[in-house]
């Protein structure tokens, strides 16, 4: 069903958490394949990678560069892209399904709820930049089919954020915020 990539940089310590949470996509089907996209990390990123069975390639170009490699070599017709210590909220697999047989059709994408306890202010803020039309976070990674990926010109090299770009270009109106909680990130 799908291709999940992982850009990482020296992350052992917080792809562990992401990969943990990836298992029972795994064992339920929905995961075909974790592509890990390094950028040259002196850790043990690879190690990490090697033990969970995930395709650890490696990339000397830019970060944009790294994602479309491991687009190109991603298999599966959707891709969903996390960042390292993105852990997803345990009944992910069953909403994540039904968003991909019910958009096969249709040129949407989808990201996640950001979890976490936040204090008050924060809240009011992020809900005030999201109705004011806000784009959502890489850290509420993004789940995408590969021919809409395409469609938006995927990861720009031209942008000094290229996730944050792919996410304005897909664009909101696209984009489906899902139940299930991103924990983690920034």
């Amino acid at each position: 069903m799908l291709s999940v990539i992982i850009p990482t940089r020296n992350s052992e310590r917080a792809l562990v958490p992401t990969l943990a949470a990836l298992v029972p996509g795994a064992t339920a089907g929905i995961i075909a394949e974790v592509l890990i996209a390094d950028g040259g990390s002196q850790d043990e990123t690879a190690a990490v990678a090697d033990v969970a069975g995930c395709n650890f390639l490696i990339f000397d170009g830019s970060y944009a560069g790294s994602l479309r490699a491991a687009v190109s070599a991603a298999r599966m017709p959707w891709l969903m892209f996390l960042r390292p210590g993105i852990v997803l909220d345990a009944p992910w697999t069953s909403e994540v399904a039904r968003f991909v047989q019910q958009e096969a059709q249709q040129a949407k994408a989808a990201v996640f709820r950001r979890g976490g306890r936040q204090n008050a202010l924060h809240e009011v803020l992020r809900a005030a930049a999201t109705a004011l039309g806000a784009p959502p976070h890489p850290e509420q990674g993004l789940l995408i089919a590969k021919h809409l990926y395409d469609i938006v010109g995927g990861h720009s090299e031209r942008s000094g954020d290229p996730e944050h770009d792919l996410l304005r270009r897909v664009g909101r109106r696209r984009i489906v915020k899902l139940t299930t909680q991103a924990f983690g990130g920034s």
